[in-house]
């Protein structure tokens, strides 16, 4: 599901101050060009972009759907599952669904993909999803974790195909507690792929409700009752101190082999609605594996070694935080903020998500203390819900699946260890190609734009050298020229004076 901060250059961030000196390209670049760049990456960084032979052998070997005839798994064909995901998303990994219980409880359904059903460990396929860790997403190219023909297809949960998952109940009451949850095998049956923009217009009141709901009767009930429901577990999280960041993604709009935009993915209530019920479903998950006795894979983010710092950035807004960590008064800090001054506050979000540290994954003993996740203000979290596009969601799926089938564990301490370790490198990996491929699709977008002018923002300075955001489209540049007295969230105007697509370089002038 949310990758948070990496995309804004600011004073926080350590980069190469030298100015981009390399001359404009005049080459007439292509999509194909992008995917080229994004392989060459890919492969410095120590990701495969291709599938090797073997996968591709066992692929081949592979005639349809995972089918399983253990009398112990459920039939849920019949509830009203929908998927909410992009646009263009094709690797469904989770459906939800819900049922009221009276006096405001509500059942929440979440159903994962049983990609393991296919996806066997040690399998060729495996390896290669063992590799790379995680599907890596470009605009111009997105390199699966698994082949295409299971992702989108024979392990994604698509609208009228009946497919194996694994399914987490959970019972929510009126004040979003989870007080209950339960773990099992399922059959599921998705009854309307839908998107989050069009769905989150639908619920805020601008637009109808979208076709492949409205067809499905109870649907619009259905999805007026979740989004109740996420609301309920986000207030929550936010009054226990989960911290709430607008980070900088901008992504590039294609038709055919041009970039014709470059535009910000906004956050809306279904994407709202779908990260709480991931993240719900994340704490039972890890909370299941605890209580039967099973060490697991954690996702934490550590409660900030730099919070000195942290609180010095506060006492420049004219905030006071306390000299202990406190996530609750961080998320105060940031919610005023974000209040105040909406322009600024993604370069704020990326200087604290920068200070905070970067999420890792552990593995951690049941009877242990857990480290928890600071930024999500919860003590239990694994990742378990996106098993077609990240290797940690099927190491988990699979320790789950042996539970329920009473077999051991997949995996032991040891090799948990190991694969904590690589899953963390890789994921760092895969999200620096993603912005390294960002940046070389900014600068195709605008080749042709050489001598415009645009607003823009000061984000980021280092002796010798200058960060700028521009507010339309949002692209992040070097500021080669002027005023040298300017400071950080200072609003100028600024001339494109060169890019460089190979190594996505955009260079800027001030002007008056």
């Amino acid at each position: 599901m949310l990758r948070q901060g990496d995309e804004i250059f600011t004073h926080e961030v350590g980069m190469d101050t030298k100015a981009h000196t390399s001359p404009n390209h005049q080459t007439h670049y292509t999509r194909a060009d992008l995917v080229r760049i994004a392989m060459a990456v890919m492969r410095e960084r120590g990701l495969e972009p291709e599938f090797p032979p073997a996968a591709l052998h066992q692929l081949e070997s592979i005639r349809g759907p995972g089918r399983d005839d253990d009398p112990h798994i459920r039939d849920l064909t019949a509830l009203p599952w929908c998927s909410i995901d992009n646009d263009d998303s094709r690797d469904l990994d989770q459906l939800t669904a819900c049922g009221e219980l009276g006096r405001g409880a509500v059942k929440i359904f979440v159903a994962v993909a049983d990609v393991d059903a296919l996806v066997k460990k040690n399998s060729p396929l495996d390896v290669h999803a063992r590799t790379n860790t995680t599907s890596v997403y470009t605009s111009a190219r997105v390199f699966p974790m698994l082949p295409e023909r299971l992702s989108t297809d024979l392990t994604s949960l698509n609208p009228h195909q009946t497919r194996l998952a694994i399914v987490t109940e959970m019972v929510v009451d009126p004040s979003g507690v989870v007080t209950h949850s339960t773990v099992h095998r399922a059959r599921v049956r998705n009854q309307a792929q839908l998107a989050y923009d069009s769905v989150s217009a639908w619920l805020e009141g601008h637009a109808p409700l979208p076709e492949a709901a409205r067809v499905v009767p109870g649907m619009d009930a259905q999805l007026r009752i979740q989004d109740a429901v996420a609301q309920r577990l986000r207030s929550r999280r936010q009054a226990q101190g989960a911290l709430d960041f607008e980070t900088f993604q901008p992504r590039a709009i294609f038709e055919g082999d041009r970039v014709v935009d470059i535009r910000q993915q906004p956050r809306n209530r279904a994407r709202q609605l779908i990260e709480e019920f991931m993240i719900a479903t994340n704490g039972c998950t890890a909370r299941f594996l605890q209580r039967n006795g099973v060490a697991s894979l954690r996702r934490v983010v550590r409660t900030p070694e730099r919070w000195p710092r942290i609180v010095e950035v506060a006492a420049e807004y004219g905030t006071r935080l306390p000299k202990r960590p406190s996530s609750r008064a961080l998320q105060k800090f940031l919610a005023q903020q974000c209040k105040a001054d909406p322009l600024r506050f993604p370069d704020l979000s990326l200087v604290i998500v920068k200070l905070m540290g970067s999420g890792e994954y552990v593995v951690e003993d049941p009877h242990g203390e857990p480290i928890g996740h600071f930024g999500l203000a919860v003590q239990d979290y694994t990742h378990s819900t996106a098993p077609n596009r990240r290797y940690p969601d099927l190491l988990t799926l699979r320790m789950v699946k042996a539970l329920l089938m009473a077999r051991h564990p997949p995996y032991g301490r040891a090799e948990l260890h190991l694969l904590a370790a690589h899953c963390t490198r890789q994921e760092d990996a895969a999200r620096k190609v993603e912005r390294s491929v960002r940046k070389s699709e900014a600068a195709l977008y605008l080749q042709d734009k050489l001598g415009e002018v645009f607003d823009a923002l000061v984000t980021g300075r280092k002796p010798g050298a200058t960060w700028v955001r521009v507010l339309t489209p949002p692209i992040e540049g070097l500021l080669v020229a002027g005023n040298p007295g300017l400071e950080v969230g200072h609003k100028i105007r600024v001339k494109l004076v060169s890019t460089n697509v190979e190594r996505g370089f955009i260079d800027f002038a001030q002007v008056p």
